[in-house]
């Protein structure tokens, strides 16, 4: 079974386009997980036949809270502004069954016409083929047997999927599927392609160089500080 998780923060316009893909049946589950929304987002979710845990702000706690609550053998981490291909549930059948592969995610495809939006793509999954390095946006797959293991996601404010990344690829191979993960453009069209691409580059290479997640939140406007509590490291995830 998959359970598939998904972290929110005034989410209600964006998740039935997510649940319309990912539709509970007897083969997966869809646990939501909400950090305190104002906007109905839990009661949207229960209507379109979610589960809905409430968690304290903060997507790595709220992504351990719909783990714990999980029933599925095998755990799938997806943003409310995202959209899994058709073909998810056999993309990750497949490459979690390869050997020596313990977690995986999909290319990524923004959700806008652009020349730039095209770049930020292809520079992304350059970033996830090459380092096997995805972000949280691209979706994350991994068994519940090895995310139990690895002890789940940091309560760090921000990096919290690039930490567990790097704990994932001392244990095993994270392979990234050839379809696509399409996701929201809104994070980019507020602040500026250039401007968010070239923070979220920044953040990464100080948190590569040892900056913790806590000193880097200052880098984030506070009316960044949205979505699922705190902003992801992604290069197109960063600052909701």
């Amino acid at each position: 079974m998959i359970s598939v998780i998904v972290p929110t923060l005034n989410e209600a316009g964006t998740l039935p386009r997510l649940l319309g893909r990912c539709r509970p049946a007897s083969e997966m589950e869809v646990v939501v997980s909400d950090g305190g929304s104002e906007d109905g987002t839990p009661d949207t979710a229960e209507r379109l036949g979610a589960r809905v845990v409430r968690s304290e702000r903060g997507r790595g706690r709220q992504m351990n809270a719909g783990a714990r609550v999980a029933r599925g053998d095998v755990l799938l981490f997806v943003h409310a502004d995202a959209e899994p291909p058709h073909c998810f549930q056999a993309d990750i059948a497949s490459i979690l069954g390869r050997p020596g592969v313990v977690a995986g995610a999909w290319l990524l495809s923004i959700d806008a016409a652009g020349a730039s939006y095209r770049m930020i793509e292809r520079l992304a999954n350059l970033r996830s083929r090459v380092f096997q390095l995805p972000y949280g946006d691209q979706g994350f797959f991994i068994r519940r047997a090895d995310f139990d293991f690895l002890g789940g996601f940091s309560d760090a404010p921000i990096m919290e999927d690039v930490e567990m990344v790097r704990r994932c690829r001392r244990r095993g191979r994270i392979v990234t599927a050839g379809s696509r993960m399409l996701v929201s453009a809104r994070r980019w069209k507020k602040e500026g392609w250039l401007h968010t691409t070239a923070r979220n580059l920044l953040v990464l290479t100080l948190y590569s160089a040892g900056v913790s997640p806590r000193r880097l939140l200052a880098l984030y406007p506070p009316h960044r500080i949205s979505a699922s509590g705190a902003p992801s490291a992604g290069v197109s995830d960063a600052g909701r």
